[in-house]
């Protein structure tokens, strides 16, 4: 069952059952919409809508299609790169350190380079694989800002990153990696039919593995000892 406050009822009594046009109902019977289930919005039909108490109550059916969002991907991180996120997590948090930026290689090498690997392992430079790059670059980039940095990060990103300049060209693995953290949740309203998934999974499987083999590499050892700003708004927490 969901609910829904319509904005323009009145405090009036409507128990006689004759509402007054400016109590219609937002959604109708039989109509489409998305609807809230714990956390989540799936898609749903309405079955009935009652006035009730000076407002709108609305009951839904949720729709056998929406059980495509339950189809997670799953990323599989091993465990050495989940240790990499909590000596990550330490050191910004706890050490009150930060990455110093920016950073060599940046993502966009990153993926370069894993492009070049499987480009010289396949013997061929697959779309499907540029695609899935792409698609993460884009997503780094978008992210970043929003849900990939800590409060204490704030000031070093307005500071790293001007207007015509992509995150994906300052920050470096330890960032990216928390992408993968992220993406279930990202990409769980996308279409995805369960064959593509199951080929995303595993080539985001493989891109963790190449981090993993070049984890010396990529990954920083010792984060910097400048102060940290503790900044605000949304992101992550700590």
């Amino acid at each position: 069952m969901g609910s829904s406050k319509d904005d323009s009822a009145t405090d009036a009594d409507n128990s006689g059952g004759n509402l007054p046009a400016s109590n219609s109902s937002i959604f109708s019977e039989g109509e489409k919409v998305l609807a809230y289930h714990g956390p989540r919005i799936y898609e749903a039909k309405v079955q009935k809508a009652e006035f009730r108490k000076k407002e709108w109550r609305y009951f839904v059916h949720y729709l056998k299609d929406s059980a495509s969002v339950e189809k997670l991907v799953k990323v599989q991180i091993p465990s050495t790169l989940k240790k990499q996120l909590v000596d990550d997590w330490e050191f910004i948090t706890q050490k009150d350190k930060l990455v110093k930026l920016p950073r060599s290689p940046n993502v966009d090498d990153i993926l370069t380079k894993y492009l070049e690997y499987r480009s010289k392992k396949d013997g061929k430079m697959t779309d499907s694989v540029g695609e899935i790059l792409n698609g993460l670059r884009c997503y780094f980039d978008k992210a970043l800002p929003v849900i990939l940095l800590y409060k204490k990060e704030r000031q070093q990103y307005h500071e790293a990153v001007a207007d015509d300049v992509s995150p994906s060209s300052i920050y470096g693995a330890e960032h990216l990696l928390r992408l993968f953290v992220k993406l279930p949740e990202l990409l769980a309203y996308v279409n995805i039919e369960e064959e593509t998934l199951v080929r995303l999974q595993q080539k985001l499987l493989d891109f963790l593995k190449f981090l993993q083999k070049n984890q010396g590499t990529f990954f920083l050892s010792a984060y910097d000892a400048s102060k940290v700003s503790e900044g605000s708004g949304k992101g992550k927490d700590n």
